[in-house]
């Protein structure tokens, strides 16, 4: 199963970032459309923030593992930070779909940011 985590910044002031992990196991590898679907959105969105806005964001990668770390650098404008939220926003609702029509191969949740 894929977990996907939105971590939640504290008072409920938007997203810090996500983390995606796992592997559905709906088809086999190079054929799995849930993988992909969620591949292309979670990296999309990090081109979004890094290459689109700029940030200088925390990305980490285990292909191995499946996992898909994105987190935004603490000091944002309130510009930049609109952008990202609204970035991490279409990506949230983006996986919330593939959860809704592959629940058993998806899981999509929002966790408590805590630093380290």
């Amino acid at each position: 199963m894929i977990r996907v985590e939105f971590y939640r910044i504290r008072h409920g002031q938007g997203w810090q970032g996500f983390q995606v992990s796992g592997h559905s196991g709906f088809a086999a590898y190079g054929e799995d459309i849930v993988c992909a679907a969620v591949s292309a959105l979670a990296q999309t969105a990090v081109l979004g923030v890094t290459e689109v806005v700029g940030l200088d964001c925390q990305v980490e990668i285990d292909e191995d593992d499946g996992l898909l770390l994105c987190l935004l650098p603490e000091q944002l404008s309130p510009r930049d930070n609109g952008k990202a939220q609204l970035i991490l926003e279409v990506l949230y609702k983006g996986l919330m779909a593939i959860e809704e029509e592959y629940g058993k191969h998806v899981s999509v949740k929002e966790v408590p940011y805590r630093e380290n």
